[in-house]
């Protein structure tokens, strides 16, 4: 795994999971086409609104085909459905990844990023408890890691900013995350999860540059711009109004009882990954 970072062991879930079979996800499907298809290419980024599929728990159990899916967005046309088929695509291209680099659901697919630098150690493990129990003191973060908890299920937009938190402001291996999620997603399919995570940490075939850092502040006032999402599921800020529940540092009492202080200056931290990967840039070097 990656070297010498050993993965902590996880909680177990409890949570009310989506109604499984055929059926299901076919009358899933057919919801989906009959209304929020058409505005998915901007909905698709807001957890405070229903403007995903929730598809992916029936693609991962082979409830339904891609195929079938794809005949039926070829009947329409429209930007939506176009960023839609192109979801699709991903999916299976990760797929293939898998099949041909099987060693990547467990390792950095970019062998270079063997070189970065990872946080580990007793502090490593408290940061790491600190994330999956929604206790860093960032609110799309925390309320991202709540409702996997508390639906088997997050937010697309949201996995990728949390996942951006754990490996760039923490600093902790991509591995960890994605073994976290694997455990508690009703959707975890490995090829999408493990390379999704490389996505945001830097290693993967598609990687987003690592020096792209997920600001949690500015995601969360971007796509949940009235705070409706953080409200649901962190309650202890449910008395901040508006999107000023994503700086609750700021409001004039300070942050609200019961909830933490930011555990991170995202600022510094960001300096830090950068400078990290600078060892990553050294081992690419002939």
């Amino acid at each position: 795994m990656n070297g010498a970072v050993p993965i902590p062991d996880d909680e177990s879930l409890d949570a009310d999971l989506p109604e499984a079979g055929e059926d299901a996800a076919h009358e899933r499907w057919r919801d989906f086409l009959d209304g929020p298809v058409a505005d998915y290419g901007p909905a698709r980024n807001r957890p405070d609104k229903p403007g995903t599929s929730r598809m992916s728990v029936h693609l991962k159990y082979g409830e339904i085909h891609p195929r079938t899916m794809l005949a039926d967005l070829a009947r329409r046309r429209s930007e939506s459905v176009e960023t839609y088929r192109t979801e699709i695509a991903w999916r299976e291209f990760y797929a293939d990844i898998l099949h041909q680099r099987p060693d990547s659901a467990r390792r950095n697919y970019d062998r270079s990023f063997d070189a970065l630098p990872l946080a580990s150690g007793k502090a490593a493990q408290e940061a790491f408890d600190a994330w999956r129990e929604g206790r860093t003191g960032f609110p799309i973060v925390d309320a991202g890691m709540r409702q996997l908890q508390a639906e088997a299920w997050m937010h697309n937009r949201v996995r990728m900013i949390v996942a951006s938190f754990l490996v760039k402001d923490l600093h902790l291996p991509w591995w960890w995350g994605a073994r976290h999620f694997m455990k508690l997603l009703v959707d975890g399919d490995l090829a999408s999860n493990q390379h999704g995570w490389q996505w945001t940490a830097g290693s993967g075939t598609d990687a987003s540059p690592y020096f792209r850092v997920f600001n949690p502040v500015t995601q969360g006032e971007k796509f949940d711009p009235d705070g409706d999402y953080v409200r649901r599921y962190v309650p202890e800020l449910r008395g901040v109004r508006g999107k000023a529940v994503h700086q609750p540092w700021t409001l004039p009492d300070g942050v609200p009882e019961g909830y933490p202080e930011p555990m991170v200056d995202h600022k510094a931290e960001r300096v830090e990954a950068l400078a990290r990967y600078e060892q990553v840039k050294a081992a690419r070097r002939p």
